[in-house]
């Protein structure tokens, strides 16, 4: 998992690749979107960002309020979806 944290590219990639089971599995966008900001919520409590693209997710994430954390979700579902 560390390579993953460390490489952005990579990230997005793992991201896109747990999107696309997800919709396999049947998921819907909402689902997708609660899960990534619950998923969100705990990196931004536990895990130190291991890169700058990381460290400025977590500057926006943190600068936003719940709805604008959400909508974060939402788009990293959808970039994930671009690296699937």
């Amino acid at each position: 998992m560390s390579t993953v944290l460390n490489n952005f590219e990579n990230w997005k990639k793992f991201l896109g690749d747990r999107v696309a089971a997800a919709k396999r599995l049947g998921m819907d966008e909402q689902a997708m979107t609660k899960l990534a900001y619950e998923i969100g919520e705990y990196l931004d409590q536990r895990v130190d960002p291991k890169n700058e693209e990381q460290r400025v997710l977590k500057e926006l994430w943190d600068a936003g309020d719940e709805a604008e954390r959400k909508t974060m979700a939402h788009l990293m579902i959808k970039l994930a979806e671009q690296n699937s």
